[in-house]
């Protein structure tokens, strides 16, 4: 076994260790100083200040579609369905003929309440000449007052017959008319709800088929008591000159990207509800292909502030329990946390900042995952995108 010589003394090698620590002092000497700790190099970061543009501030309200005109066809007489005049699902136009009714029995009452007023008119004008002929007589004192009177009476009692006759010609005439119905404007029919042959009118107005006039159409919605004042505080900033684009209104539809639809508000309403501190207003939208149907969830967004405002990217904005926030690189180059009060978003991608961060302020807009509040980054200057283009109205 081999064995080592320390100081007269013979020493196994199996019992000669080497503490740790004198291990990485020697291992520190033979190395010298190339090797030395170097820290990493700051994370890089883009950044872009904060930019100052005008914009409109809008906001959006959840509602729904209305037909501007919509009628339920309805039986107003009773009697057996004689014919539907209409192929289901398609455009009618006003006056066409939609469902006949039996007409037979009706067009008799007609005729009866017409031979009636003819009777009566005849009687009604032989107790006026009888009348003549007794005030001649009564001028001429060869006449009694009594038979004066008993004449008058009867001429005003044979006028109120005829009077009575002919106002039951007109109830006739008017339940004849009944029992062909016509379309009250035009529009769009659905299916006949009742099959020719079957009693129709019989105790309450059978309904037959319901019409409806989608172009234009109406979208209704609600807005909160603080939304309805800055509304009208809009409408009043624009004044009476630009009153044809201030009451400009946005539709979007489940499947729209954006807003494509364009109309103006036509209506609001007279009060706010104090159970829900809501008030209703009315939009109306043109639709001349009619993509746009009664019943439909809608978003409608209006106009509500026009001014500068300062803009931030979106992708820039990060929430945490304490609220939304942005991160600033200051001109040493460390990142700071800045608590902000946000606007809506506008021009598509870019955020309203009220309080929180100035122009001169380099916000980070990428690399927000390296950068940490209090730690040194690596900054790369950016400009803002450009602004997003607008309508003809100012509208998104």
């Amino acid at each position: 076994m081999a064995q080592v010589v320390m100081r007269g003394r013979r020493i196994p090698w199996r019992r000669l260790t080497v503490s740790p620590l004198a291990l990485c002092m020697a291992t520190a000497v033979g190395c010298g100083s190339g090797n030395r700790y170097a820290p990493p190099p700051p994370p890089e970061v883009t950044v872009q200040r904060p930019v100052e543009r005008e914009v409109t501030i809008y906001s959006g309200f959840s509602g729904h579609t209305v037909a501007y005109e919509s009628a339920d066809i309805r039986a107003r007489v009773q009697g057996l369905l004689q014919s539907f005049n209409f192929t289901p699902g398609t455009d009618v136009k006003k006056g066409d003929l939609l469902f006949v009714i039996e007409p037979t029995l009706y067009q008799a009452q007609l005729d009866q309440a017409k031979a009636d007023l003819a009777g009566k008119e005849a009687q009604f004008r032989a107790a006026d000449q009888q009348l003549e002929i007794t005030q001649a007589i009564y001028q001429r004192s060869a006449g009694s007052r009594a038979d004066l009177v008993n004449k008058t009476q009867a001429r005003d009692l044979a006028k109120a017959e005829v009077d009575n006759a002919r106002a039951l010609l007109e109830a006739a005439a008017l339940n004849f008319s009944y029992t062909h119905i016509y379309a009250p404007f035009d529009g769009l029919i659905d299916r006949n709800l009742v099959d020719v042959g079957n009693l129709v009118g019989s105790g309450t107005p059978t309904l037959l088929a319901t019409i409806v006039h989608y172009d234009p159409i109406y979208a209704y919605f609600t807005m909160s008591e603080r939304e309805l004042l800055a509304y009208r505080q809009w409408l009043r900033d624009q004044g009476d000159a630009a009153k044809d684009s201030s009451d400009v209104a946005y539709l979007s539809l489940g499947t729209d990207q954006g807003f494509p639809h364009v109309g103006h508000v036509d209506y609001t309403s007279n009060r706010v509800d104090p159970d829900t501190g809501t008030i209703e207003l009315r939009a109306i939208f043109s639709n001349p292909e009619r993509q746009i149907l009664p019943g439909l969830f809608a978003r409608v967004r209006l106009p509500m502030k026009h001014g500068p405002a300062l803009l931030v990217p979106e992708a820039a904005v990060s929430s945490d329990q304490s609220g939304q926030n942005l991160l600033v690189v200051n001109d040493k180059n460390m990142v700071e946390y800045r608590r902000v009060d946000l606007g809506p978003v506008v021009e598509g991608a870019m955020r309203v900042v009220h309080e929180g961060v100035a122009k001169s302020d380099w916000v980070v807009v990428n690399g927000l995952q390296r950068a940490r509040p209090g730690s040194e980054v690596k900054p790369t200057h950016s400009e803002a995108p450009p602004a997003a283009p607008t309508d003809a109205k100012g509208g998104p």
